[in-house]
């Protein structure tokens, strides 16, 4: 079975490596072209007062008190305009059923998200979120999974009945999901219990994935300047309870 670390060896440099040469600290990969260098634009929120932050939204969102407004409108775009100061990143399933800025009841600019089928990560999610750390005001990165993942429910069918895969793309996805299933079969869990018990040591998985895997972000973590932690959403409840 192929490992996550050897389906990505060779490419953490290569997500390093979107930027050459470092200057001052900050890869110099244009950071002024569209604004996106903090400069003093916003205040940096530490990671203990983003969790706080995101803590909070989402008790509005489960309680539904959530904002009027929670910064969508024409103000608040056209200050956009100048750049983005998100104050927390976070890697999450492209599933229709959980968007981050509804689950933490946040505006625009706020959330810096990446999203993918399973909250994998790829060379390319890697480099996402080494820009947003490197570059901007983001000193957060959360990885949320969720439960009745479609994606990881795929991918425990696919150990307990293998094949061909349907499309070289989603057989990727599956292969980088394995190493979660394969660890989480350990605990004995079946049926719905597995996928979820996959689901959860995905993103265990994940999180340590990213610090080892960047260089930049691991140093940051390392320094006490970035927390890379993950979470676990409901569906039904709403609830998303973060692992720190």
């Amino acid at each position: 079975m192929i490992s996550r670390r050897e389906l990505l060896k060779g490419f953490g440099a290569a997500a390093v490596g979107l930027a050459v040469s470092r200057v001052d600290g900050m890869l110099s990969w244009a950071s002024e072209v569209g604004g996106h260098g903090h400069h003093g634009a916003e205040k940096l929120v530490s990671p203990e007062e983003a969790l706080k932050l995101l803590r909070a939204g989402n008790e509005r969102f489960v309680t539904m008190k959530r904002k009027s407004d929670p910064g969508v409108g024409p103000k608040v775009r056209e200050k956009l305009t100048k750049g983005q100061w998100p104050y927390a990143s976070i890697l999450c399933c492209a599933d229709s059923r959980t968007p981050p800025e509804l689950i933490f009841d946040e505006g625009l600019g706020r959330l810096f998200v990446v999203r993918v089928a399973g909250n994998i990560i790829t060379p390319a999610l890697l480099g996402s979120l080494e820009y947003i750390s490197l570059h901007s005001t983001s000193r957060l990165i959360i990885v949320m999974g969720h439960d009745s993942c479609g994606a990881v429910g795929a991918a425990v069918k696919a150990a307990e009945h293998p094949g061909p895969a349907e499309t070289p793309a989603l057989g990727d996805i599956i292969n980088r999901l394995m190493p979660a299933v394969m660890e989480a079969k350990k605990t004995g869990a079946q049926d719905k219990e597995l996928v979820e018990a996959a689901a959860k040591e995905n993103v265990r998985m994940t999180v340590k994935q990213i610090a080892e895997e960047s260089q930049a972000l691991g140093g940051m973590q390392k320094k006490g300047e970035l927390k890379i932690v993950g979470a676990y959403y409901s569906l039904a409840t709403g609830k998303v309870d973060i692992w720190t």
